[in-house]
């Protein structure tokens, strides 16, 4: 890389109202003539040990997804065991000034790096003077006493408050992946759905029906979505959402969706037959669509 760049630092899992301090700031310096760039990890990588059940927010393509948007067109991001065992100023010297070409790095607080996370900001703006980079720690983000971080969203979500967790993101939470054929129950019902799968080891939230919105070539459409494992007709796979989407008919399987989560309404239940499950949905429509 050439071009002299401006690099925000961080997992950014979830790339929540903190996260985005550090890449704004990131942005910021990238006016002076840098090329705004990310380094970062994949979260099913690391997070996976670390967090065992609670698993990560987003996948690396809806990361991506938001970090362009950002206006971040340039992201690094190595296989975590080719870089785990450099030490602090291997990653100083062969990523940061040699690979991506820094002139400014920005980072959070709690930023670590080095084999064994042993170096943090300290050391971070040592190897800075040393390797002729800039270094810029953006200040924690609070929200109601308490800072921002993606333990506390992933717990949100794990409860079912996705009003609140969406605050702490700054944006709203999403569920993003391919649209996948079913057993086509909802159709037969009379409430066809999009389905779509949780990866594994990604942060599943709270087993229930939301409020929704999603929006398919350019038109946002009103939406309710079920997130779980379909006890009524013992499904037996990994959780995913299935997604009512009112007022939308189409093929839409094989694409790519985000479906929006606005508002819990009630936990996932086992009902005794489908008809009773027909007359739930119904009911659940009342309060989230019309």
């Amino acid at each position: 890389m050439s071009e002299k760049t401006s690099v925000a630092l961080g997992l950014f899992d979830g790339v929540h109202r903190g996260h985005r301090k550090v890449l704004e700031l990131a942005l910021k310096y990238a006016e002076n003539g840098c090329k705004p760039a990310v380094f970062t990890f994949s979260p099913q990588i690391v997070l996976k040990k670390s967090t065992g059940a609670d698993g990560y927010i987003y996948t690396d393509r809806e990361k991506l997804r938001i970090l362009e948007n950002m206006g971040f067109d340039s992201v690094y991001s190595p296989n975590f065991s080719d870089v785990c065992g450099f030490s602090g100023e291997e990653f100083a010297r062969d990523i940061l000034a040699g690979r991506m070409n820094v002139a400014v790095v920005c980072c959070g607080n709690d930023f670590r790096f080095g084999r064994n996370a042993s170096c943090g900001t300290a050391e971070l703006r040592q190897l800075g003077e040393k390797y002729g980079f800039q270094v810029h720690i953006a200040e924690d983000e609070l929200l109601d006493g308490e800072i921002v971080s993606s333990g506390r969203i992933r717990k949100l979500l794990a409860k079912g408050d996705i009003v609140q967790a969406n605050r702490l993101l700054g944006d709203t939470y999403a569920v993003s992946a391919e649209v996948e054929s079913g057993a086509a129950l909802g159709r037969t019902i009379g409430f066809p759905t999009a389905n779509q799968h949780f990866k594994e080891n990604q942060l599943v939230p709270k087993f229930g029906v939301y409020k929704a919105e999603t929006e398919i070539d350019g038109k946002i459409y009103p939406a309710m979505t079920n997130i779980g494992v379909k006890p009524t007709v013992e499904y037996g796979g990994l959780p995913l959402a299935e997604t009512h989407i009112c007022g939308f008919s189409g093929d839409i399987y094989g694409r790519f969706l985000q479906v929006k989560l606005l508002e819990f309404i009630r936990p996932e239940k086992k009902f005794g037959s489908v008809e009773e499950l027909k007359s739930q949905i119904a009911e659940d429509l009342q309060k989230t669509i019309i």
